[in-house]
């Protein structure tokens, strides 16, 4: 995709940001509760295999009937009804940052913050802080992007975008683009670490390296909103499912039919050449919003 130039103070007025103010009834955050990182969660430096310490996950998105994000790559499709879309600022309240990849944010231009008109439960609304995987740069936002706007106007934070470590900071462009992010409080940050086998978001970061990135930032709990991409490869094998503490669906009644984004993990097969279940979830709740269903769990180990 073509990058764009970066507004400037002479260019044209931006457009107005969204403003929109949410509820969420108390009743129903409660039900939530057991899926959701306790309030003031603290990250364990505990895990041998880790020589981080993991950030509590929520994997969380909406989906059709037939396991559809989208109808097609790019094609932004409104799926959650105004209850499930409240609990969705909701759940960003609740965590430190929220990630989604470059792919969503070139085809939505999304805020990323939390548009909760007060909380159901005691305490402030919390601004999450937006994560964009995006290895090669992709995203050529401008001072018109949403999330800056919000920003600007004290509705949300500045996003920090995981990119390439191989890519070179002295690109004019890029390095625009990283003096309109820092002057709203965002960065880029670089990361080293390459999934090998190409299953990583991008086929570039692992798992491991993003929530490791995100820990040293001080972040503490993250909800991954998408898109399919992102989705898919952090189910995409059996060491990246360790990572997701908790999984909340939202099933909307309709079908967006084949050719659509669909979240679907790669089927496993055992040594005697069966496939079997790849995931399933327990410790399940399923809870009515309007005409939506909420699916949440844990991912059975």
């Amino acid at each position: 995709m073509a990058s764009e130039a970066l507004g400037t103070e002479q260019g044209p007025p931006s457009k107005k940001a969204k403003t929109e103010t949410l509820s969420f009834p108390a009743d129903d955050a409660i039900k939530l509760e057991n899926h959701l990182p306790p309030i003031g969660y603290k990250v364990e430096y505990s895990s041998p295999k880790r020589g981080y310490g993991k950030p509590f996950v929520t994997l969380t998105f909406a989906t059709s009937l037939d396991s559809a994000l989208s109808l097609a790559p790019g094609v932004r499709t409104v799926l959650s009804g105004p209850e499930s879309k409240a609990m969705t600022h909701y759940l960003r309240s609740r965590h430190a940052a929220i990630c989604v990849g470059v792919g969503t944010a070139i085809a939505d231009d999304p805020g990323l913050n939390c548009r909760l008109g007060s909380s159901p439960l005691p305490g402030p609304v919390h601004q999450p802080r937006p994560i964009v995987i995006d290895p090669q740069a992709r995203w050529a936002f401008t001072e018109d992007a949403n999330v800056l706007q919000l920003s600007r106007s004290g509705q949300g934070l500045a996003p920090f975008i995981l990119i390439s470590c191989s890519l070179s900071m002295d690109d004019p462009e890029l390095a625009a683009r990283r003096t309109l992010l820092e002057r709203h409080g965002g960065k880029y940050i670089p990361i080293e670490s390459t999934a090998e086998d190409g299953s990583g978001p991008g086929g570039r970061f692992t798992w491991d390296a993003i929530l490791e990135a995100v820990s040293k930032e001080g972040l503490q709990t993250i909800m991954i909103e998408g898109g399919g991409q992102i989705i898919n490869s952090l189910l995409s094998s059996p060491d990246n499912k360790e990572l997701i503490d908790s999984v909340m669906v939202t099933i909307a009644p309709t079908w967006l039919g084949q050719g659509g984004v669909v979240v679907s993990p790669p089927r496993t097969t055992g040594v005697d050449g069966k496939p079997f279940t790849p995931i399933r979830l327990t410790e399940t709740l399923w809870h009515p919003l309007g005409e939506d269903v909420v699916l949440c769990g844990k991912i059975q180990r």
